[in-house]
């Protein structure tokens, strides 16, 4: 039993029940006051509670994590490299902190009024240094919409792609928080029916659909993760939109894959939740065919119930529209397989890379994690409820993205990831 995620624990911070974040989530990242101070933190309801000034008061002192874990750093990474038995600790410990019996900080006004903060008097950024960044591939439902659009319908799936979980080094560099606006990129496009390519701001500007897991420390260079430590190994999950510019993508991608297109920016959300938070919300995923070579078998359900959302925001429209509604349960490669497979030849893993798990698309329509998909490479209309369409993303739209995991006695949810699109 993971003490923090004590379905009958009640918080002495008052939230509503629809909160994404109630005490059993205890979520981590970092935030700004209004004086440019960085404090890492985390959240309970509406309420930020900083890490920083926990540490720095001594309500940190009954556990062994290093000095300076959270006071005086300026991103998580100290936090991540010190593994899960430490993670799991000081959630428990912030859960105790706030557990509406516990009367140690609840009674303390002068401390309350160093470690608890309002959403509107501090600035979300991002929480973590990411050294290294890879995107997956690996929503089967996703790989065969994209292969049926743009290769053999009957042949939709690439030879490798049930034999291992493809991915690609992205670039860490242009991966931004949510709020930051989204330039519209520029490129080489070939147009239709045309044998040289142009220079354009791309026209097909695409949002995707996923998730992306953040990494403790891992081994040293030449050794290797299996699925059944990769868990010991994985901080968290975050929502996560790759854009992606598909008519650049579409000229440049042979034979080397995604570059221009895909680089110019990322956006995730500024709440990391852990997996001991979603450990209830764990499932059975789809029963691999062919059977995986062994270093990629695993034990147990590594899947995750996980419902996710996506709206588009016009210019000046107070309405959303939502145009997705998918689930992470619907990954055919889970997190634990990817960790090992990007290991198994002996690549070295450090506290803070990021890996996403490439578009997560499910089996109807209304579960595609792409404007590619919804609007089948451009063939349909997506209608917004303000009698807009869209089969791709406009200058001034705003994509909003939503997660969260529910049942009958608790919602585990991420917040959101929310950018617009500026020329």
């Amino acid at each position: 039993m993971i003490k923090a995620n004590d379905i009958t624990r009640k918080s002495w911070i008052e939230y509503d029940k629809e909160t994404d974040f109630p005490i059993q989530n205890i979520p981590f990242g970092a935030f700004k006051l209004k004086n440019q101070q960085i404090h890492l933190g985390s959240i309970i309801g509406n309420t930020i509670i900083s890490l920083s000034r926990l540490e720095e008061l001594g309500y940190f002192e009954s556990i062994s994590i290093k000095k300076n874990t959270f006071h005086n750093a300026i991103n998580l990474n100290p936090f991540l490299q010190q593994g899960k038995a430490i993670w799991r600790v000081v959630r428990d410990r912030i859960a105790d902190l706030f557990d509406q019996k516990n009367t140690e900080l609840q009674n303390r006004e002068d401390h309350k009024k160093d470690v608890l903060f309002k959403t509107d008097e501090v600035t979300l950024i991002m929480p973590i240094q990411i050294g290294d960044y890879t995107d997956f591939y690996s929503s089967k439902d996703h790989a065969m919409n994209v292969g049926k659009m743009f290769r053999d319908p009957e042949n939709a799936l690439l030879p490798n792609w049930t034999h291992l979980p493809v991915g690609y080094h992205g670039r860490a560099s242009s991966i931004v928080i949510s709020g930051t606006n989204i330039k519209r990129p520029c490129g080489q496009i070939l147009p239709k029916n045309e044998k040289l390519p142009i220079f354009s701001k791309s026209k097909l500007l695409d949002f995707e659909l996923e998730m992306a897991f953040i990494t403790g420390q891992g081994k040293e260079l030449g050794q290797v993760i299996s699925t059944e430590e990769a868990e010991n190994y994985i901080f968290g999950l975050c929502l996560f939109n790759d854009w992606s510019a598909r008519d650049i993508q579409k000229f440049e991608y042979v034979p080397l894959g995604p570059f221009l297109g895909k680089s110019f920016a990322s956006s995730m959300s500024p709440w990391i939740v852990t997996l001991d938070a979603l450990e209830l919300f764990r499932v059975k995923g789809e029963e691999q065919n062919p059977k995986v070579l062994p270093y990629l078998q695993y034990q147990g359900n590594k899947n995750y119930d996980i419902n996710l959302e996506v709206f588009i925001q016009p210019k000046n429209q107070e309405l959303a529209t939502k145009v997705s509604q998918s689930n992470y349960k619907y990954m055919y490669w889970n997190m634990c397989q990817q960790l090992a497979h990007h290991t198994i030849n002996g690549c070295n893993i450090n506290a803070g890379d990021l890996m996403a798990s490439g578009t997560i698309s499910g089996p109807e329509e209304h579960e595609y994690g792409s404007m590619l998909e919804l609007s089948w490479a451009g063939t349909k209309e997506v209608q917004l409820i303000n009698n807009e369409n869209r089969k791709f993303l406009k200058d001034n739209d705003t994509v909003i993205m939503k997660a969260f995991s529910q049942n009958k006695n608790i919602k585990i949810g991420f917040g959101e990831v929310k950018n617009q699109i500026i020329s």
